[in-house]
C-alpha cells in the first residue's frame, strides 16, 4: 500500500517536471528562454524543451506585423498654427532579444519617439503643405522611426497620419476658400462653355451661310442655264418661222417693197416674246418707212379715185365736199340758161 502511494506521488512528480520542461511555441512566435537569469537562448516555434529551475521562459514574442494607433497630439506648424494630429504605426519585431533586452518598453518608447518626430516634422512645414503632404510626412517619419527602433529589433513597416484636425476659425477659413475657390472653378467653366457654345454658333453660321451661298449660286446658274436655253429654242423657232416665211414669200413672187413692208409688220410679233432680250432694228427703217408710206399713200390714192368715178363715198368728208360742190355746180348750170 505506501509503494502504491510513493508509485503515484513519483508520477505526479514526474508529470510535473515533464510540464515545466517541454513546452510548445506557436507558429510565428519566438520565446527568449533565461538560464540562471541570463540570457540562454531563443526558442523557435515548435516544441521546445527546458531545465527546469535552472532555465526560465519569458513570454513569448509575436514575430507578425503588428498595428499600434496613437492618441491625437499636439503639434504647432511653421506658421503657428496649432492642430490635432493622430498616427498609426506598423512595425514588425525582428530580433526578440533586442526586443526584450534594448528598451525597457516597447510600446511606450515608439509612442514617445513618434511624438517627439511628428513635431519635428510639421514644425518646419506650412499649414497648407502640411493638409496636402501625407505621403511626404509619412516617408520622413517612416524614415525616422526606422532608424532609431532598429537597434531595439524593430522593424517599421508603414507610418500612417491618421487625422489631421486645424483649429475650429482655421476650419471655417478653410471652407470659405474652399467654397471660393470651387466658384472661380464653376465660373471659369460657364465661361468656357459660354465660348465654346459662341464658338459653335459662330461656326454654324457660317457653314450655314456657305450653304445659301452655294444654293444661290447653284439656282443663279440654273436659271441662267434655263433662260440661254429658253432663249435658244425661241431663236431656233425664229429661225425656223424665218425660213418657213421666206420660202413662202420667194413663191409668192412678191414685190420688194411688199416684201419689206411685211417684214417691218412682223417685227413687233417678233419682239413680243420673254426671251428676247436683244432686239435688231435693220439699218434700212427710213427706207422701209418711204416704201410704207408709199404703199399706204398708193392705197389711199386708190381709195379715192375709186370714190370718184362712183359719185363719193358718203363715209369720207372730202368726197362729201366734193360731190356738194360738184352738185352746186350743176344746180346753178341749170338755173343759168332759164335765168
Amino acid at each position: 500500500m505506501i509503494g502504491l502511494i510513493v508509485l503515484g506521488i513519483l508520477a505526479v512528480v514526474v508529470l510535473i517536471v515533464a510540464a515545466q520542461t517541454v513546452r510548445i511555441i506557436p507558429q510565428s512566435r519566438v520565446a527568449i528562454v533565461q538560464r540562471f537569469g541570463r540570457y540562454h537562448r531563443t526558442a523557435e516555434s515548435g516544441i521546445t524543451a527546458i531545465i527546469p529551475v535552472v532555465d526560465k521562459m519569458l513570454p513569448r514574442t509575436d514575430l507578425r506585423e503588428q498595428v499600434v494607433a496613437f492618441q491625437p497630439q499636439a503639434v504647432i506648424t511653421n506658421d503657428n498654427v496649432g492642430i490635432q494630429i493622430s498616427t498609426v504605426v506598423y512595425y514588425q519585431i525582428v530580433d526578440a532579444r533586442a526586443a526584450e533586452y534594448e528598451v525597457a518598453s516597447l510600446h511606450t518608447a515608439m509612442e514617445q519617439i513618434t511624438q517627439t518626430s511628428l513635431r519635428n516634422v510639421i514644425g518646419n512645414m506650412q499649414l497648407d503643405q502640411t493638409l496636402t503632404s501625407r505621403d511626404e510626412i509619412n516617408a520622413k517619419l517612416r524614415s525616422i522611426l526606422d532608424e532609431v527602433t532598429g537597434k531595439w529589433g524593430v522593424r517599421i513597416t508603414r507610418v500612417e497620419l491618421k487625422e489631421i484636425t486645424p483649429p475650429g476659425d482655421i476650419q471655417q477659413a478653410m471652407e470659405k476658400q474652399m467654397q471660393a475657390e470651387r466658384n472661380r472653378r464653376a465660373a471659369i467653366l460657364t465661361a468656357e462653355g459660354d465660348k465654346k457654345a459662341a464658338v459653335l454658333k459662330a461656326e454654324g453660321d457660317k457653314e450655314a451661310a456657305i450653304q445659301r451661298a452655294e444654293g444661290e449660286k447653284q439656282g443663279s446658274v440654273l436659271r441662267a442655264e434655263g433662260e440661254a436655253e429658253a432663249y435658244r429654242n425661241v431663236q431656233q423657232a425664229q429661225i425656223e418661222m424665218a425660213g418657213s416665211l421666206f420660202e413662202r414669200l420667194h413663191d409668192s413672187d412678191l414685190s420688194p417693197e411688199s416684201l419689206r413692208y411685211l417684214y417691218l409688220k412682223t417685227l413687233p410679233e417678233m419682239a413680243k416674246g420673254e426671251a428676247n432680250k436683244l432686239f435688231v432694228v435693220p439699218s434700212e427703217l427710213q427706207d422701209l418707212a418711204g416704201a410704207v408710206g408709199a404703199l399706204a399713200g398708193g392705197a389711199s390714192m386708190a381709195s379715192e379715185a375709186s370714190g370718184a368715178s362712183e359719185g363719193g363715198s358718203p363715209a369720207s368728208p372730202e368726197g362729201r365736199a366734193s360731190n356738194g360742190s360738184n352738185r352746186k355746180g350743176i344746180s346753178k348750170g341749170a338755173e343759168g340758161p332759164g335765168s
